[in-house]
């Protein structure tokens, strides 16, 4: 015992450990990853605190260390976030070596703890310096965190038209049955405990930008010092006759997927469209709901992104649960009774039983509220920010869904990612620059989908792919597939083949490229030059 909350054990000897090497070991009945990277050691915990993936199956760049399933980065000296998404970062623990041996000494609070918080400044009241998020998902999150670890004690203030505190919008399609309170990213007494507000039922319908105030659909306004816009993305509505009737849902908030559950029980549900939203509500459904049909304008779900392979193992997998497909078409209109939709009826006329119809064709970024500012958006609305998420107008910052951002390991042209990882990754860089830290966006994007029971991961940025190196067996639902633009691979996604698309992610990050025949070949040691 080094002290009396403190506990140190031996752990192995030295020369069992590789360089490299991501061990597990037990210290006071609890497990710990031991790391050794150019001969030194550290130790931290061992899962990720996004999801709980076990970290000695991760990949070491250096002293980063990423998890295996969804990309977030460690730190393994601190334990300090270094990519997303996750929030909180890993405990870390002091390891010395005697004698050949290896002591690990923790706390044992943070051994009882898999997640560690970073330290926060204390709101001072005398400072009315004033950042107003608008919006309060990943992007403005991670932001307001952000500002309160790197020092600002002045004030943060998150407004939502939403009801709630923020929420982990990503589970809403993959597991609509979980609590409101088990998907909540921080709990009301963490804002408070941070002097971070939260303003909750509040729409901002407009925002002055030589004034430097936003206005409210209450008539209230509110002033600000730096300005960030992460107000997202609104789903697409459905034209055509019929799309007013009761029981057509798009999936938006909890009280939505709640609706949509209730509803769809027992009953015949259409989905109109063959995306990520679409697909994870159909597996979602498919042992719940009487029936289900989806409808798709292409040829195979996840087409436009994951390309016909990968979707036509997704069709296969969900075919087998019961789910119809009817692709390369849509639908023309819905049809019902006292108010409820009863039918949807494709293009060519074919009608199909429907109790609730449930739209997934795209989404609209939240921006129209801009309209009269000279803030520059693209022909889609999205706002249009550089490298530090700062806009054409001082002061003014936009990140996550409702931008078009530099992807600059990717040739560096602007698009739109709608993606968890890519969101926090945003907010933590609009607030390092609101900060005037000068910190410019460094990032692989890294999304994932769940279909019973499995997890589809990918890193990359794949548009304009013109072919597919694919590794192990599409039908055996092991797969790596490369997607490659100009003989290099610019995507890559998997199922059943972790840690691969974490460490193409790494090497991706290092700035190194992957070329075509390296893809190909069956040496993988272009993979270890992260």
């Amino acid at each position: 015992m080094d002290t009396e909350d403190s506990i140190t054990e031996q752990v192995c000897q030295e020369s069992d450990v590789q360089d490299g090497e991501l061990r597990e070991v037990e210290v006071a009945g609890h497990t710990v990853l031991l790391v050794r990277n150019k001969m030194e050691f550290s130790a931290v915990g061992s899962k990720c605190t996004h999801a709980g993936a076990s970290l000695s199956k991760g990949v070491l760049a250096g002293n980063r260390l990423r998890c295996p399933w969804h990309g977030a980065c460690f730190n393994i000296r601190t334990g300090d976030i270094e990519e997303y998404p996750t929030l909180d970062c890993l405990p870390c623990f002091k390891v010395r070596v005697e004698d050949g041996k290896v002591f690990i000494t923790a706390k044992k609070k943070d051994l009882e703890s898999d997640r560690k918080l970073k330290a926060m400044s204390e709101r001072c009241r005398s400072n009315e310096n004033t950042m107003l998020l608008l919006g309060e998902g990943a992007a403005a999150l991670v932001c307001a965190e952000t500002l309160r670890q790197e020092g600002f004690t002045g004030r943060i203030i998150m407004v939502t038209k939403e009801k709630h505190v923020p929420y982990d919008r990503t589970q809403l399609s993959k597991a609509m049955d979980k609590t409101l309170e088990s998907i909540y990213l921080r709990q009301q007494d963490f804002f408070e405990a941070h002097g971070i507000e939260v303003w909750t039922d509040k729409e901002v319908v407009s925002v002055d930008t030589q004034g430097q105030k936003a206005h409210f659909q209450d008539g209230a306004f509110q002033r600000y010092d730096q300005l960030l816009i992460a107000t997202g993305s609104s789903p697409r509505q459905l034209q055509c006759p019929g799309s007013d009737l009761e029981n057509v849902c798009s999936l938006q908030t909890p009280e939505d997927a709640k609706r949509i559950l209730h509803l769809a029980t027992g009953k015949r549900v259409v989905i109109l469209g063959a995306s990520f939203i679409g697909m994870e509500v159909a597996a979602f459904l498919s042992d719940k709901a009487s029936t289900i049909c989806v409808v798709g304008r292409e040829e195979f779900p996840f087409q436009a992104v994951l390309g016909p392979q990968v979707g036509g193992v997704v069709m296969k997998m969900l075919q087998n649960k019961r789910v119809k497909f009817y692709m390369k078409t849509e639908i023309s209109e819905l049809q019902g009774e006292n108010r409820k939709v009863t039918e949807a009826v494709l293009a060519s006329g074919e009608k199909l039983p429907a109790d609730v119809v449930v739209v997934g064709i795209g989404v609209t970024s939240n921006s129209g509220f801009l309209k009269d500012t000279s803030i520059a958006m693209d022909r889609g609305g999205a706002i249009l920010v550089d490298l530090f998420m700062q806009t054409n107008v001082p002061r003014v910052f936009a990140a996550g869904d409702v931008t078009s951002f530099p992807v600059t390991l990717f040739g560096g042209m602007t698009a739109t990612i709608r993606h968890w990882q890519i969101a926090q990754a945003h907010g933590h860089i609009a607030a390092l620059n609101m900060l005037t830290k000068q910190k410019a966006l460094n990032t692989v994007p890294f999304f994932w989908t769940s279909l019973l029971g499995k997890s589809i991961r990918y890193a990359g940025y794949g548009k304009g792919y013109t072919e597919t190196v694919v590794k192990g067996n599409l039908e055996q639902l092991k797969f790596l597939v490369f997607y490659i633009k100009d003989d290099y691979v610019i995507a890559v996604a998997s199922l059943n083949f972790d840690p691969m698309v974490s460490l193409v992610a790494e090497v991706m990050y290092s700035g190194r490229q992957i070329s075509k025949a390296e893809a190909q070949s069956s040496d993988i040691t272009w993979m270890k030059q992260a």
